[in-house]
């Protein structure tokens, strides 16, 4: 079943909030865990495959450089190929200065507003729907979304 976002997170308790907001604000939705994916407990490509999200919202948690050859291991998956991803992290600077650009559609850094999230998926779904680009390929300033550090 074809939902509009998956939230991927490393915590439920967090995981379970977006989820909550996302769906309040209108879109079907689907949880995953970083952790059982890593571990091996569920299949990442699977996953996206089965619920073929519109838009991934990714969590990029400590430590941050271990998490991030993972995030680009899943980028490499065929069922990844063509999404739009939201990073959310506890630290954007700290992030983009181990990884430099992200190359994803936006990045969240924690605390942030949930409003700002939601603005955020608002944008990449209508961007996804409107071209279709892969964001793993293409800077941040040339998909027309400025990366955000959203702050609550």
């Amino acid at each position: 079943m074809a939902v509009d976002a998956v939230v991927i997170n490393t915590s439920e308790e967090v995981a379970e909030i977006m989820d909550l907001v996302l769906q309040g604000a209108g879109w079907t939705t689907a949880v995953g865990y970083v952790v059982d994916f890593k571990r091996g407990r569920d299949d990442v490509n699977e996953f996206l495959k089965r619920n073929d999200p519109k838009v991934v919202v990714w969590d990029i948690a400590i430590p941050y450089e271990e998490n991030w050859r993972y995030y680009l291991s899943v980028q490499q998956l065929p069922a990844a190929q063509g999404r739009r991803f939201v990073l959310t992290t506890t630290n954007v600077t700290v992030l983009e200065r181990l990884v430099g650009t992200t190359g994803a559609c936006e990045l969240v850094g924690k605390p942030f507003d949930l409003e700002h999230l939601i603005d955020a998926v608002r944008r990449a779904i209508e961007s996804s729907q409107l071209l279709n680009q892969d964001c793993s390929t293409a800077s941040p300033g040339s998909r027309g979304n400025e990366t955000e550090q959203l702050r609550g």
